[in-house]
């Protein structure tokens, strides 16, 4: 078990473990929990019922927050010819072709996200022990493989973000920072949670949402109320 220090076996205090908290009560709460001296990260950690072992019951995507998420993403894109040029003109942190996959071969990783256009993905596909345990790996599905490299850039960087199943069926994921208002918060939060009930597999069966919790960098869990989230994204 970890072992938790002074101030937050503090703040831990203020939170009711039985409680489920509607996302607003969250928001406000999460707010009184924070003690740290820098700008903590807000994050949604919400455990589905499904089996990440079947192809069939995956869920992923990708969200556009309205508010973004606060964080300055760093992109790198896999191009060649005009489709680099367009890149670096879009505003793309690090552009190449096969000397940008061989730099990353050697260790290289100063980005946070990635994007390649089809014609690299024969060298790209040669990085996935690399990016993949990392979450980077370009991907069709969630827009990051696409000879649209300009919009690619442009979405990463203005705020979405990719949501997906770890092994244990959990969707960890960034909804913001402290230093957002509450209903900046909210509505990054509700828009976060809507995908996800929009994302339900077809063969999904029983409860798909099991918990969700809200917590950020510092601060101790805060469990929210399933069936209201559920109930208020439904009428959004």
């Amino acid at each position: 078990m970890p072992k938790h220090g002074k101030k937050y076996k503090q703040v831990a205090a203020l939170v009711d473990r039985e409680k489920r908290y509607n996302v607003e009560e969250a928001v406000g709460l999460l707010r009184k929990l924070s003690y740290a001296k820098f700008d903590e990260s807000v994050q949604l950690n919400i455990r589905l019922g499904v089996d990440p072992r079947n192809a069939d019951q995956q869920v992923r995507g990708t969200v556009a927050l309205p508010n973004g998420t606060g964080k300055k993403v760093r992109v790198a894109v896999f191009a060649q010819g005009d489709k680099l040029r367009e890149a670096e003109e879009a505003g793309a942190d690090v552009a190449g072709g096969e000397d940008l996959v061989k730099k990353v071969t050697e260790g290289f990783l100063d980005f946070d996200a990635c994007v390649a256009t089809p014609d690299m993905m024969r060298f790209v596909g040669r990085l996935g022990k690399v990016l993949g345990p990392r979450g980077m790996m370009p991907n069709p599905k969630v827009g990051t493989v696409t000879m649209d490299v300009a919009g690619a850039i442009e979405a990463l960087k203005g705020g979405q973000v990719e949501y997906r199943l770890d092994r244990f069926a959990i969707i960890h994921v960034l909804v913001g920072k402290m230093s957002f208002k509450d209903e900046a918060l909210v509505e990054n939060i509700r828009a976060m949670l809507e995908a996800i009930i929009k994302a339900k597999p077809a063969a999904a069966k029983g409860v798909y949402i099991k918990s969700i919790a809200l917590s950020s960098t510092m601060s101790p869990g805060l469990r929210l109320d399933v069936a209201e989230a559920r109930v208020q994204n439904a009428a959004a």
